[in-house]
């Protein structure tokens, strides 16, 4: 059993890989019918790349606020899923979130299996000025970051097997559901009128709610429980993972445009204003308690602000985000200390910032959206809409529940095929050499060979 279970995951690989050959090949998509746009596809070339780089980035942003024996193996849990989540994308991911409508609810996972008739196939009706597969790749950088983000909450205690097979699971009936809901036109939300345009449902409270229900079936660790102080291992690591993001979060936000034009423009700007807006926020909100400033603190609330801008960046103008940077920071924030105090063992607290974070940015899409900024919006409460303002947290409501039922249900599921928490002593050496060998240590990156233990300076 134990040895069918290390042999699984290549076997499976395999197979996809020698399936794949017999998948016809198709010429590149054409454009003789001039329906494309070379600025809108450039532009969304680069915010695809610049999404990707969110990835890395949170690997460094979660990486250098573990303990120092746990940073590598945090850090591979977030960049796994860009392996893992770009071929279940090909396969069948990109059809269960825009493929043909099933009651509302999931794509036909037919419609475009294995990327057919994406190459060559009609823009996407939402996207008609770059071509179907542009947006399917652009879509894919969504799906990679989003079971990343759960990865602070189950650090320094989760097996990397568990966790991989826990990325396929939220991938297929969390993320795709809710994506489908919220993005496809025929989606339950989509439909309700829920306006979340880059991802605060989808994303971020999605991995806030499996955040939380990962705590609770992990459990707290020996260090929580024995209420030890653990130092960040790295904050130039945090510092350089939040200017990453923060950077690519242009991409994320303003490229849900789809397309280089007035409303990509506003939503950059939203970004930058309401994640300084944030930074600033938690920071002086620290000193207030008495602390002085910190670049965590910053960092953090930096991070707190993206998020909550996310879901309203091109629906609301770009005073009201500073707004709404503002009051999810210290939401958040509040939060947090909230947190220390229980016995909820949630290690970087991912519910609090992430959750929150895009809880508090749906429900001020809701107040401050504005036809104004976006025609293809709504008007928000503020401008005297109570109905969209409901319809915001009748869906807010749906994905809560039902991203936090079914992750609980994934962790438990996983839990009961193979153990999901790494032993007592596994724990106490640490995850980075008990799950890969390896350890970082004072910039030293320290890889096992064999009984031998070999030493490479970082450059």
């Amino acid at each position: 059993m134990i040895k069918f279970k290390k042999i699984a995951p290549f076997l499976v690989l395999s197979i996809v890989a020698i399936f794949a050959l017999f998948v016809p090949s198709i010429s590149p998509f054409d454009d003789k019918g001039k329906v494309y746009n070379s600025a809108d596809i450039a532009w969304i070339l680069i915010s695809t790349a610049l999404v990707f780089l969110m990835t890395p980035a949170l690997a460094f942003f979660y990486g250098g606020m573990v303990h120092r024996k746990n940073v590598i193996s945090t850090m591979m849990k977030s960049v796994v899923a860009t392996g893992i989540v770009s071929i279940l994308w090909v396969i069948v991911g990109f059809s269960l979130c825009f493929g043909k409508s099933v009651h509302g609810l999931i794509g036909d996972p037919s419609t475009h299996l294995f990327f057919k008739g994406i190459i060559s196939g009609a823009p996407w009706s939402l996207a008609p000025t770059i071509p179907l597969l542009l947006f399917a790749v652009f879509q894919l950088m969504f799906a990679i970051i989003t079971p990343g983000l759960v990865v602070g909450a189950v650090a320094e205690r989760m097996k990397f097997t568990s966790y991989i097979l826990f990325i396929v699971l939220f991938s297929v009936f969390v993320y795709a559901p809710l994506a489908h809901w919220t993005w496809h036109p025929d989606g339950i939300l989509f439909k309700l009128g829920v306006l979340d345009f880059a991802g605060g449902t989808v994303v971020h409270i999605s991995a806030g709610c499996a955040a939380l229900a990962g705590a609770i079936v992990l459990k707290r660790r020996k260090v929580h429980i024995a209420q030890q102080e653990i130092p960040p291992a790295n904050i130039p690591y945090v510092l350089i993972g939040t200017g990453l993001l923060w950077f690519g979060w242009f991409g994320f936000n303003a490229g849900s445009a789809l397309a280089a034009n007035g409303l990509a423009v506003s939503a950059f700007f939203t970004t930058n204003v309401a994640a300084a807006a944030a930074g600033l926020a938690w920071m002086f909100f620290e000193v207030l308690k008495g602390k002085k400033p910190s670049v965590l603190g910053f960092c953090i609330g930096a991070v707190v602000g993206l998020v909550a801008i996310t879901p309203g960046a091109g629906y609301v103008a770009i005073p009201q985000s500073i707004f709404i940077g503002f009051v999810a920071a210290v939401i958040s924030n509040f939060a947090v200390h909230l947190k220390s105090k229980s016995t909820l063992d949630d290690t970087l607290d991912v519910f609090p910032c992430h959750g929150l974070g895009g809880i508090v940015g749906m429900i001020l899409t809701g107040i401050f959206a504005t036809k104004t900024v976006n025609p293809a919006g709504n008007d928000g409460l503020f401008y005297g809409n109570s109905n969209f303002f409901f319809a915001q947290l009748k869906g807010l409501e749906l994905v809560v529940v039902y991203s936090f039922t079914v992750s609980f249900l994934i962790f438990k599921f996983i839990n009961f095929i193979v153990p999901i928490r790494v032993s007592e002593e596994e724990e106490e050496i640490g995850l980075d050499a008990s799950q890969h060998d390896e350890a970082y240590t004072q910039g030293t990156l320290l890889v096992k060979n064999g009984d031998q233990l070999s030493e490479y300076e970082q450059k």
